[in-house]
């Protein structure tokens, strides 16, 4: 014997097919544009700044496959193909700056690249607000200063007649001048970016820091973890998006190393010490009059850089990071 029961008006609702909720119309490209206007509006100053200043100087890469004369302009000087790039890879000077450039590239990346990670976990580490902000305000200072004044300071400090020569003669040793010194040029340059770009560059670290729940270092404390298993466990994996993003832009300009600087240091100890890509082009080029191999050298340089931040983007990408894009 079969039962039928009725089904609840409940039951009967959920069971019959509703019908089809209408598509919203899809929305062209210029009407999501004229929607967000007044947020694009935003970031034209930007975007005017990187196409007067950034894009529309690139045309000008021509001249690296031309005999260029400021005289003749670009349409008169006369095409030479990849001329200019086979007397690159001729010239002795080039392969100097160029060794040079890498030497301290790979020097910076060594030391001046952790230097701000290891100032931030130092400033997290401190329980006294109070000597934190004042460190941090006496680190960041360095940054605002031109290069001009930090190598006098440098000089006063380090140089033939600077405070520590005087000090090294009041107790008989003379002849101290590390400003002149060719054999350690390359490291002093390392230590200057250190010490005037460190602080700056502890700021995103810190900020990076600062976005950790206090509720991981708790839990960690009460698991009995030491303060170095804390940094070691939480502290630094959190850092590790961060610190990927900036490794990958520094390799990218890792053949920029810092033109004013050398610039200013180069009659100290030479250019066989000094002598950079960007020291060469400025004197091959504008004091020189070699426009061609000169913006040759500089193309080259852009092209070595974009290469090298897609193939770091790719291998963080195989390693399980996220990447730039």
């Amino acid at each position: 014997m079969s039962v039928n029961i009725a089904a609840s008006p409940e039951a009967r609702t959920a069971r019959a097919p509703g019908p089809t909720p209408p598509r919203k119309p899809k929305t062209s490209l210029r009407q999501r544009i004229w929607r967000e206007r007044w947020t694009y509006t935003f970031i034209v100053p930007g975007a005017l700044f990187f196409l007067v200043f950034a894009y529309v100087p690139m045309l000008g890469n021509v001249v690296a496959f031309q005999e260029y004369t400021p005289f003749r302009g670009i349409d008169g000087s006369p095409w030479v193909g990849f001329a200019n790039f086979t007397a690159i890879w001729g010239d002795p000077e080039v392969l100097m700056a160029l060794r040079n450039t890498l030497v301290i590239a790979v020097l910076q990346l060594v030391f001046a690249f952790p230097a701000p990670i290891a100032l931030a976990l130092l400033l997290n580490s401190l329980i006294s607000d109070r000597v934190k902000r004042m460190v941090q305000t006496v680190v960041y200072l360095p940054y605002f200063l031109s290069w001009v004044i930090v190598i006098s300071v440098w000089q006063q400090v380090l140089g033939g007649g600077g405070l520590i020569a005087n000090l090294l003669g009041d107790m008989g040793v003379s002849g101290f001048d590390a400003m002149t010194n060719a054999d350690t040029f390359k490291l002093l340059v390392v230590a200057q970016v250190v010490w005037k770009e460190c602080g700056w560059g502890t700021i995103i670290f810190f900020a990076a820091i600062a976005g950790i729940p206090n509720e991981r270092y708790e839990a960690a404390a009460i698991d009995g973890a030491t303060p170095w298993q804390r940094t070691w466990h939480i502290t630094l994996p959190a850092l590790v998006p961060v610190a990927t993003l900036l490794l990958i832009l520094n390799i990218g300009s890792i053949l920029t190393v810092g033109f004013e600087q050398l610039l200013l240091q180069q009659p100290m100890v030479g250019a066989e010490a000094a002598e950079v890509l960007d020291t060469f082009v400025y004197f091959r080029g504008v004091l020189g009059g070699q426009w061609g191999i000169a913006t040759a050298a500089g193309l080259l340089k852009g092209v070595i850089g974009t290469i090298l931040v897609l193939s770091a983007n790719r291998i963080a990408k195989r390693l399980g990071g996220e990447g730039i894009f």
